[in-house]
């Protein structure tokens, strides 16, 4: 009976933090190059029931069992390519393919697929609120006007003059899920140090939509909440026939 309550209580518990992934997801679908959060969770383990006793020195193993109390096995992100908007405006960029752009905050680097880039006070290519665009020398890239011409590899250069600017660095990782924190706002740190992107292309005047499925994310939740009400109607009735059971006994 104690154990129906555990199982339930862990349930109750999971799908509230599951709904918790989804609630963020879909409070971020227009956030410029947010990559999905999914929930994944776990069962314990078979454990052996043994008989026990004051008669019984040695312990009389009866069997295994399976526990369906769940817990939180991880909550990792899906750094799939989202869709590709097209905004004509000069200092906006999408990444097509594996990487990131690397951007130089206070407190150190950040990676993003957020390409919706402004000018700074003193010219630099900057994400806004975040810090200044990194090229692919590790450095801030000086523009010092948005009338551009970019190639694909991302080389820009002045439309007006010809002159080369720079070349947008796009950085990858052997393996996102495991080298990257999510911080929020679509931005990673890093645990491990990434190479220059192969194969990718880049797109001047558009940006990369969140990769959030909003139809599925709204399965998910109304799933969540089915199962979450339905795991607190079912305490409830657990609860009720311990109430019984003791005032019952309690006659005998």
């Amino acid at each position: 009976m104690y154990k129906g309550f555990y199982d339930l209580t862990s349930a109750m518990l999971t799908q509230t933090r599951n709904l918790d992934v989804v609630g963020n997801n879909m409070s971020n679908t227009a956030t410029t190059g947010y990559k999905t959060d999914r929930y994944a969770d776990t069962t314990f383990d078979e454990v052996m029931r043994s008989r026990i006793g004051n008669k019984i020195k040695d312990p009389q193993p009866l069997g295994t069992t399976t526990s369906y109390a769940t817990a939180l096995d991880e909550v990792y992100t899906d750094h799939s390519q989202g869709a590709l908007q097209l905004t004509g405006l000069p200092l906006d960029f999408a990444i097509e393919g594996q990487g990131y752009f690397a951007v130089q905050t206070q407190d150190g680097r950040v990676y993003t697929r957020n390409g919706s880039f402004m000018l700074d006070d003193q010219g630099f290519l900057a994400l806004p609120g975040q810090g200044r665009v990194l090229g692919t020398n590790g450095q801030p890239i000086y523009l010092g006007t948005d009338q551009l011409a970019v190639t694909s590899d991302g080389m820009i250069s002045s439309s007006a003059t010809g002159a080369v600017l720079g070349q947008l660095g796009v950085f990858a990782f052997a393996d996102p899920s495991a080298q990257l924190q999510k911080t929020g706002d679509g931005m990673f740190t890093a645990n491990a140090q990434p190479q220059l992107a192969a194969g990718v292309t880049i797109h001047h005047g558009m940006v990369e939509r969140a990769n959030v499925d909003l139809v599925q994310q709204m399965v998910e939740m109304i799933t969540c909440q089915r199962a979450l009400q339905s795991a607190s109607q079912l305490s409830q009735m657990y609860d009720q026939l311990m109430n019984q059971t003791t005032t019952e006994l309690g006659r005998v």
